[in-house]
């Protein structure tokens, strides 16, 4: 079996490595902010083959990808966008890779710095959501039972 000598290991999409060796509808999830059903959609609005492996691509389906990914709002319903009614913007829009880290940071930061429950739980350290906190998700010297000796 002979290589193609077009074919790429690692491709680089939206600022994160993407493996080639991976088919298409599967390796673009790789890519923050990038799900399966948001990949399927940009694979449908490009017609191309999700059982292709990624490194198959050519620059020009890259380049498509790529642009794709940062207009996604035109072509997938606003119930499948990740930041819908942004707080500072109000618009609907889908943040990818380290964006999208950026965006979660300053959310974390603005709940912390106005004191709400959640910001004081993030500044703690403690479970956000309201998990139970006695005997799960312990860390440091509160792990285990110990018992006593002689007992």
């Amino acid at each position: 079996m002979s290589e193609d000598p077009n074919f790429k290991y690692i491709i680089r999409i939206a600022n994160s490595d993407v493996s080639g060796e991976q088919r298409l509808g599967y390796a673009l999830t790789s890519i923050r902010g990038i799900g399966s059903r948001i990949s399927n959609a940009i694979i449908q609005k490009l017609k191309l083959d999700s059982e292709k492996l990624a490194g198959e691509l050519s620059d020009k389906n890259i380049e498509d990808i790529e642009n794709a990914i940062a207009n996604v709002n035109d072509f997938v319903p606003k119930w499948l966008l990740n930041r819908q009614k942004d707080y500072d913007t109000g618009e609907d829009m889908h943040p990818v890779s380290i964006d999208l880290k950026m965006l979660h940071e300053d959310d974390i930061n603005r709940m912390k710095k106005i004191k709400s429950y959640k910001g004081i739980r993030h500044a703690s350290g403690h479970k956000v959501r309201g998990q139970r906190t006695y005997s799960n998700g312990r860390r440091g010297l509160a792990l285990g039972v110990s018992k006593r000796k002689g007992a």
